[in-house]
Formats: C-alpha cells, sequence, structure tokens
C-alpha cells in the first residue's frame, strides 16, 4: 500500500523490541506507535488513524486497571469507525473473543506470523475505505436538496415534492413553524428551477414597516413622496424573471394584499406614485407560521388571495416530529462551528444525546443551532453534555404499553442506524442483538438504510 495520510496504522505494544519490529515491517504504511494507553489516546486524537493493531496484554496502570480492554473501549469512543486489531497470547482466547465482542475488528495470536498479520491489516484498511464510501453514499443520498439535512421520511417526502415542483411557474405556500427551515425550501425552488440564473429575492412581510411596505415591494417614482429623489424599483421588479419569497405573508396588510393579488392575476404592477404599467415575469414563493383559514375566518386575511398563492401548499414538519433527525442535525451543526472556529470538540455524550432526544424544540432547527453553538463555545471538556446543552432529561411515562413498546423500538433503531451511519454491523452490537434480527426488525418496521 502506497504510504499516505490515509493509510495512518497505530501500533500499541508495550515489548519495545516487538515494536520495533512491526514498525520496521508495516513500513508501507504511515506508522504510529505507542506504548501505554496515554500514549495511544493521544495518538488517536492527534492522527486519527484508520487501523490500529493493540497488544491486548499491556499492564495494568497504577490502581491495576486493565490497560487492554481499557484502551479498546475508550478507542472505539473516540473514534467509532477505527478497525482495531487485537493481539493476545496463544492461551488468551477468552480476552480475544471478549475484545471482538466490544467492538474489535479482528484479532491475531502471537507469536506474530508477518504474512498472516499483513492479511488481516490490509483487509482493515480496505473494509475501512468501503464503510466509508458507504456512508458517504448514503448521507448524499439522505438529501438532494441543498442546505437540508434529513432522512426523515416525512421531509423526505416534502423534498419530493420541492424537486417536482420546482421546474414549473405554481405559486407556492410554505406552512411550518418558525425555525423549521422554509427559506431553505424557498431557495430550493428557486435553484432547481428554470430561474436558478435569476435573482432570489427574500422579504421578510413582519419586519417592514406598514408605511413602506408598498413602496419596498412594488418601487416609488421621484417625487412621489418626500426624500424619493429618484425612480426606485421594487423588490419584485428587481427578481424579474427570478422568484420572490414572501416570508410571514400572513403579517402583509389588507390593502397591500389586494395589490398582491392583482399582481398573481395580471402580471403587472404600478410604481408608487406612478401610472405606467410594468409587465414582470416573477414567480411568488409564500411562507408563514400563522393560521391562514383562521385568518381568514377572521377577515384578517384575503381569500381570493390565499388560494392564488398556495396553488401548491407545502407542510413542513417541526423538528420533534423528524425524530430521526435530532440527532443527526446536532451533528451537522457541531460538526461544521466546530471546523470553522477550529474546536477540538469530538461530539455528544450520551445524557446529550438523550436530553436532544426528549426535547420538545419549540423553536425548531433555529434553537438546535443555538443550544449547539452555545454548547460548543461554553464546552470544556471533548464532549458537549446535556448540561452544556441547556437540557433536561424528562421521561415521559407511556400509556400504552404495545404502542410505547414499538415506538421505542423504532425510535433505537433510527437513532442506532444515524449513531453508526448506517452500519449494520456496529449498530446491531451497539442494541446487542443479531444482524438477521437488526434486519428482520428493519423490515418490520420498514426501515431501510439509506
Amino acid at each position: 500500500m502506497k504510504k499516505d495520510d490515509e493509510a495512518s496504522l497505530l501500533i500499541v505494544e508495550d515489548d519495545i523490541g516487538l515494536l520495533t519490529q512491526l514498525k520496521w515491517h508495516f513500513c508501507d504504511y504511515n506508522i504510529v506507535t505507542a506504548t501505554t494507553l496515554s500514549e495511544a489516546v493521544v495518538a488517536i486524537r492527534l492522527h486519527e488513524p484508520k487501523v490500529m493493531v493493540q497488544d491486548l496484554g499491556l499492564p495494568p496502570d497504577e490502581d491495576g486497571v486493565t490497560q487492554g480492554f481499557d484502551l479498546l473501549q475508550q478507542a472505539l469512543h473516540m473514534n467509532p469507525y477505527m478497525k482495531i486489531i487485537v493481539m493476545t497470547g496463544n492461551d488468551s482466547n477468552e480476552h480475544a473473543l471478549k475484545a471482538v465482542n466490544l467492538g474489535a475488528y479482528d484479532f491475531y495470536s502471537k507469536p506474530v506470523d508477518p504474512q498472516t498479520l499483513d492479511l488481516i491489516v490490509q483487509r482493515a484498511f480496505h473494509m475501512h475505505q468501503l464503510e466509508t464510501k458507504n456512508r458517504e453514499f448514503n448521507q448524499a443520498k439522505s438529501s438532494t436538496l441543498e442546505g437540508l439535512i434529513t432522512t426523515d421520511e416525512k421531509m423526505l417526502k416534502v423534498c419530493k415534492l420541492i424537486e417536482k415542483v420546482a421546474p414549473t411557474n405554481a405559486a407556492c405556500l410554505l406552512l411550518g413553524e418558525s425555525g423549521t427551515g422554509k427559506e431553505v425550501l424557498a431557495k430550493s425552488l428557486h435553484a432547481l428551477s428554470a430561474r436558478n440564473e435569476k435573482r432570489f429575492v427574500a422579504i421578510n412581510c413582519a419586519a417592514l414597516p406598514e408605511n413602506l411596505f408598498e413602496s419596498e415591494l412594488f418601487g416609488y417614482e421621484k417625487g412621489a413622496f418626500t426624500g424619493a429623489v429618484k425612480s426606485t424599483p421594487g423588490k419584485f421588479e428587481l427578481a424579474n424573471g427570478g422568484t420572490v419569497f414572501l416570508d410571514e405573508i400572513g403579517e402583509m396588510p389588507l390593502q397591500l394584499q389586494s395589490k398582491l393579488l392583482r399582481f398573481l392575476q395580471e402580471k403587472v404592477i404600478e410604481r408608487v406614485g406612478g401610472r405606467e404599467l410594468i409587465h414582470l415575469d416573477t414567480r411568488i414563493v409564500c411562507a408563514t407560521n400563522r393560521d391562514l383559514e383562521a385568518m381568514m375566518a377572521n377577515g384578517e386575511f384575503r381569500e381570493d388571495l390565499y388560494y392564488r398563492i398556495a396553488e401548491i401548499q407545502i407542510d413542513i414538519p417541526a423538528l420533534r416530529e423528524r425524530s430521526a433527525d435530532k440527532i443527526l442535525l446536532a451533528r451537522y451543526l457541531l460538526k461544521k462551528y466546530t471546523q470553522e472556529q477550529n474546536l477540538k470538540i469530538i461530539g455528544f455524550t450520551e445524557d446529550a444525546i438523550n436530553a436532544i432526544e426528549e426535547h420538545f424544540w419549540p423553536g425548531n432547527i433555529r434553537e438546535l443551532s443555538n443550544k449547539v453553538t452555545r454548547a460548543a463555545i461554553m464546552c470544556e471538556q471533548k464532549y458537549i453534555s446535556a448540561e452544556d446543552l441547556g437540557l433536561k432529561l424528562v421521561s415521559q411515562t407511556p400509556l400504552n404499553l404495545k404502542e410505547v413498546r414499538q415506538n421505542a423500538e423504532v425510535q433505537a433503531l433510527k437513532r442506532t442506524l444515524i449513531t453508526t451511519e448506517n452500519n449494520v454491523s456496529a449498530a446491531a452490537k451497539l442494541l446487542g442483538i443479531t444482524r438477521p434480527t437488526l434486519y428482520d426488525l428493519m423490515k418490520k418496521y420498514n426501515l431501510n438504510q439509506n
């Protein structure tokens, strides 16, 4: 194998003579060595080796704790995708089987036969490469929309609907709570359409003062009001040939609603203070977290406008309804932030994962991003805890035991598959079941590896 960083091999052996021989024998790899547990932990964090050959018979530490198994567990916790090959004595098969049960990739009995060990190491590198490509492939399949991270069935249906509607000129209404990603989906509608080379203009209707609303949207002529020193095009004109995204459309004043309706019907506008009709080819995508039907009943929103902007209505599920996405998004956000800020945080503790799963997330993805960013800044350890996130574990008491058991199984399966990035062998080990049993459960609950 060609010597490069991708072929980093960590050898952990306290026998200096054997360590030297192994280092010489595997000279084609990028070799990293360690003689103790602490040295090995530092090497794993620093070099992130793909494969580790470890002597399971490392001497116990000063407290009498067996370092071999301790290192194995720590190594898998730090880098669950690393392939670990344990070396044991001829009379230590029981220890070797225990190591494999804990997550070791393979084992080998001393004395060392170079050719046999060569094959095991080569196979470990090959398996690591295949699993890495498989994870990348599955991640690429999870969502085809830029900026959208999901494996949830409801969100994947939304993605398919976006892909189908995007090439058309249909007016779309995105309905969802604040922080669910409405603008991301609106941008996807634009990016996947024939208008993608023209402008995408986003307007937050709740942020515009009512007296400036009309001039911002439709523009104004010189002298139309005090301060109008020159003719200025509005947002609709700037997006001619492209897309206008009207966020919080429920906050639009009734007077402006009638003008928007006219534009949608006739595709013409008049600037404030102007008389000339301006023909435009601008697509309208609207979004709101309010109940427009209730607003129509109260006379706060025009019914005829509703049917114009909602030719295609897309309902976006809240984060609490996307249980399989909570950890996936949290890890994505953490990785993104730690890379931007060059932080050394590795991931989340088990209590943090449980807290993320149990939290209601009223602020949805925006709230999740806020808590992950804050925790990454404040965390002084390698793993973010529930306390760092400002979350508490709140266990809910089930009512229907059969239903709860099924829900628990589905959630456990989804979470474990996401945690192991769809590595079925690793997921089966974490769940304490065999691979055939896991496949049966996945089939039972209509889960796949995508």
